[in-house]
């Protein structure tokens, strides 16, 4: 079944400009600009009032239709990037190991670096590049913690996913070795005005 017209609409803060050409969504606020590039996703955008974007799509079935919404979200964290950013909390776990984390930055290519060193009592040591735009500080107020964070949801979200896997367990009953580096809270740099 196709479905001749469907459509969703996005509103935009009035801190926050918009500008979308060719499907390649570029988003500035006050936290830095972020671009996206949707030119593979058949949708239509339209401006239908000074502060609201339409998303639309002609006959599309079911998972073309699907695809508005996703459209409309990842645009969406655009916009919360720009102006809160991303924060993600990891804790390390061990039982009996400690393991040992030291982040420094790459001068030539400015990317932070995070290694894990004792990992399960492992002479190995993991190095993890983070991805760019994304902060890493080790946690003052709270002990075996990384802060991460950034504007971009993607790249903070994927960096703590590299993180958390290179720290995989292998070759032992993962339900005994729970050690790890582990998300432990998502959140915004700029917490929310109650």
């Amino acid at each position: 079944m196709r479905y001749i017209h469907s459509e969703e609409t996005l509103e935009v803060p009035e801190n926050v400009k918009i500008s979308i050409k060719s499907r390649l969504v570029t988003v500035e606020g006050p936290r830095g600009k972020l671009v996206k590039d949707l030119s593979h996703v058949a949708v239509t955008f339209t401006l239908i009032k000074k502060n609201i974007i339409g998303i639309e799509i002609h006959h599309g079935n079911r998972k073309n239709v699907a695809t508005l919404r996703t459209v409309r979200t990842l645009i969406s964290n655009l916009i919360i990037g720009v102006t809160k950013g991303f924060k993600y909390k990891m804790r390390y776990v061990y039982a009996h190991f400690p393991i040992n984390v030291n982040v420094d930055k790459n001068a030539e290519t400015g990317l932070w670096n995070v290694e894990i060193r004792n990992f399960i009592g492992e002479k190995i040591v993991r190095n993890v590049t983070l991805q760019p735009g994304v902060d890493v500080e080790v946690s003052k107020s709270q002990k075996d913690e990384l802060v991460l964070s950034g504007n971009s949801l993607e790249n903070v979200s994927q960096s703590a996913a590299d993180i958390q896997q290179i720290c995989r367990v292998r070759n032992k009953d993962i339900r005994k070795f729970l050690d790890g580096i582990y998300v432990s809270e998502k959140g915004n740099i700029l917490a929310v005005e109650a």
